[in-house]
């Protein structure tokens, strides 16, 4: 059976406006989250990502107000996370619309946590993020938004967090983030043969060829991107015209 492949926008917030920058640094506003989400929604976007990489505890209320206006917006899934370190702040977002939540550090921290997350909800709705960088042939795990470097190895991790409960890997690649320079392939076609779960690549995306590229080659199930949605240099639409004319399976409007 051939499943069809998602097309996800990403909203990185920093808990009340949408945020963009180059390798995780040099940030920029880039515009209101509901009225991003009410533009995805209309062009046949498969899932929406919000992300609060600020996740300060003194922006969680901020935070969840933004995922309850995004989720008011939305008739397709959202995924929400940023700084989620437990149950109680899962459900808390869970409960402001979200229907997946995704966690990083935390998980780093704490593997069994994604064990109680998948108890409390579902592997279903349990994203593991995982910010990987480029260490000589393989790539190291990086933690607390793309500050610390971990020792953990990427593909060991994502078997590790899979085994703990996760049902879906949010691949970010951090030497491609913000590039536009396309998506890391082996990045991606490692982790996505190393797990039995979607995978979602992110980072580096720019034309429709990238993300044609990144479903032949790096076998990912869907593809992530910011900057070129938000800017409007690529619309969904055509995007998804040009991957079916080449035989990727994509989401069409009726």
């Amino acid at each position: 059976m051939t499943l069809t492949r998602r097309i996800i926008p990403c909203l990185d917030t920093d808990g009340a406006r949408v945020v963009k920058g180059v390798n995780f640094v040099g940030l920029r506003d880039a515009g209101d989250p509901a009225e991003l989400a009410a533009r995805y929604n209309a062009e046949d976007a498969d899932e929406l990502v919000v992300l609060d990489i600020a996740a300060s505890r003194d922006r969680r209320s901020t935070f969840l107000e933004t995922i309850r206006n995004v989720a008011a917006e939305l008739a397709i899934p959202l995924t929400a996370g940023g700084g989620i370190r437990t149950l109680e702040e899962a459900r808390a977002v869970v409960l402001a619309g979200a229907d997946k939540i995704t966690v990083n550090t935390a998980a780093i921290n704490d593997p069994e946590l994604l064990s109680r997350l998948a108890e409390e909800f579902g592997s279903q709705a349990v994203v593991l993020a995982i910010d990987a960088k480029r260490d000589g042939e393989n790539w190291k795990v990086y933690a607390r938004g793309g500050r610390d470097a971990t020792e953990l190895d990427a593909v060991d991790w994502a078997k590790t967090g899979v085994s703990r409960g996760a049902g879906e890997i949010l691949l970010t690649s951090m030497d491609r983030d913000g590039t536009l320079s396309g998506f890391d392939l082996p990045l991606t076609a490692a982790i996505s043969t190393a797990v039995r779960v979607p995978v979602i690549a992110s980072g580096g995306a720019k034309t429709p060829l990238h993300f044609f590229d990144v479903f032949t080659e790096g076998h990912a199930d869907a593809a992530l991107a910011a900057s070129i949605f938000h800017d409007g240099a690529q619309s969904i639409r055509s995007l998804k015209d040009f991957l079916a004319a080449r035989a990727v399976e994509v989401r069409l409007p009726c």
